[in-house]
């Protein structure tokens, strides 16, 4: 049944349907029942357009939600949790077991940031956290409701963004009316051939696809391009005896980028690349990447045969971690004012705050220096003003200060964990059964139109009914 029918299951968004940050969506099984897919807090220019509190309220019905599923652990897909908690939600909170091992790191730092630093407070909530977690294996059923009136049920399965990401199966059966209908909500896929983790595969089918489309019109580099141009920009540093700064969030990305510099440092042939640092200047990303080490089980076979050969691609020689405030202020004096090359990686990763924002401030002014963006730069964040303006030699705003930009902007593209146009495509149309009814969410006006029309393309040459919506008309409408 289309997803804007009178009857249910019905779908609706409370973030996430017209930017890519803020996700949280609902499926409306009956007036009474429902199920919430994410809760994530607002960035950049998805929290502009409303006021500091209003984004963070939680304004629908919660008594009706039989189960939150988290489908990763970003903060644009949890962040919203404890105001979720606040507004009555007594539900479980259903993810995988990577994810419930990662969730209590992330909203512990969370709550330092934007809610609370009385250490008592937070240790309640975490507890309350800690007893609705359920942490559920990948590609196994689990009933949610199976009574006179439905049959309810969701499934996990790998998807390749993060460690512990899944994309979500959601099953259900009106038993009155025989309806049975399969929701399928994508959360964030990856890209093949990332770093750690094993590729998404399509599930057999669906009716209805809640599809992200953050890259929904653009085309990743491969990973040996991407790869050689990561090794580029820190040779010209190299050569220039500047600093790489590269903004990363401190889950995911940092750990992905240790892992191929290892692999960098490894093949390399020269004494400098053996002896460069590459310093992780995040506490949180040390406490992820920690671990990440214990969750080996699930790294793909790559990684577990590097393991199997003596390496250690999250723990090698040249990688050194900067925990105090004041080892922090030492390493951004030293690498501003001296010619010794390094790699920088440091939160946040669209350069909203953080300690990447201090490494900024001193080096963004020097052209020794650079600044390489591994991932998308959402809309209204200093990290797309420097990505836009940096080539230009343009400025930005950091901490109120106007910052003119003479260090060297590079963006290597390939390792978003983001699928591209292409990876969407082909999780559509390797199904055994593509849905009927997809709606886009989690992208860019640009780049949900895109993908749209590449759906549509492929729809109509396959002869397979399909419509397709667009979050942000949704959400603009």
């Amino acid at each position: 049944m289309p997803v804007n029918s009178p009857h249910f299951p019905r779908l609706s968004h409370h973030g996430g349907a017209s930017g890519v940050t803020g996700s949280c969506h609902r499926l409306q099984i009956s007036d009474d029942r429902a199920l919430l897919v994410d809760c994530g807090l607002f960035q950049g220019q998805d929290a502009d357009h409303v006021d500091s509190f209003a984004q963070l309220t939680v304004d629908f019905p919660v008594a009706d939600v039989l189960a939150l599923v988290v489908t990763h652990v970003h903060i644009d897909h949890i962040g919203r949790l404890p105001y979720l908690l606040a507004a009555g939600y007594e539900g479980p909170i259903l993810c995988s077991m990577p994810s419930a091992r990662l969730l209590p790191l992330v909203i512990e730092d969370a709550l330092k940031i934007g809610f609370t630093r009385d250490r008592a407070l937070i240790e309640r909530f975490l507890a309350e956290v800690e007893v609705r977690l359920v942490a559920l294996a990948y590609r196994e059923w689990h009933t949610l409701v199976d009574d006179a009136r439905h049959r309810v049920r969701v499934r996990l399965q790998r998807a390749g963004h993060i460690l512990g990401s899944c994309y979500v199966e959601v099953d259900t059966f009106d038993r009155e009316s025989g309806e049975a209908h399969r929701t399928l909500f994508s959360g964030d896929l990856g890209a093949p051939y990332a770093p750690l983790l094993p590729a998404p595969k399509p599930p057999w089918g669906c009716d209805t696809l809640v599809l992200e489309s953050t890259y929904g019109d653009r085309r990743h580099e491969d990973r040996r391009q991407r790869r050689a141009r990561l090794k580029a920009a820190i040779d010209r540093a190299l050569e220039d005896g500047g600093t790489v700064v590269i903004p990363a969030f401190s889950i995911g990305r940092t750990q992905e980028l240790l892992y191929e510099m290892e692999t960098l440092i490894h093949q390399a042939g020269s004494r400098r690349w053996r002896a460069l640092e590459i310093i992780v200047d995040s506490p949180l990303a040390a406490r992820f990447t920690a671990v990440y080490r214990e969750l080996r089980p699930w790294w793909d076979a790559e990684a577990h045969a590097r393991l199997r050969a003596g390496r250690h691609p999250l723990s090698f020689e040249n990688l050194y971690t900067v925990s105090s405030h004041e080892e922090h202020e030492r390493t951004v004096e030293y690498l501003a004012e001296s010619h010794r090359s390094a790699v920088v990686i440091a939160a946040s990763g669209m350069v909203s705050g953080g300690r990447v924002v201090n490494y900024l401030k001193r080096m963004l002014g020097d052209p020794r220096h650079a600044v390489l963006f591994t991932g998308y730069q959402g809309a209204g964040t200093p990290g797309r003003d420097i990505q836009r303006y940096g080539p230009r030699g343009g400025w930005v705003a950091l901490d109120g200060e106007r910052i003119t930009i003479r260090a060297r902007v590079e963006t290597v593209s390939g390792y978003s964990a983001h699928a591209d146009q292409h990876d969407l495509l082909n999780f559509v149309r390797r199904m055994r059964r593509p849905p009927t009814h997809i709606r886009l969410v989690h992208g860019e006006r640009h780049a949900q139109q895109a993908l749209r029309d590449a759906l549509l393309a492929w729809a109509a040459e396959a002869g397979h009914a399909m419509d397709v919506t667009l979050g942000v008309e949704l959400a603009e409408g």
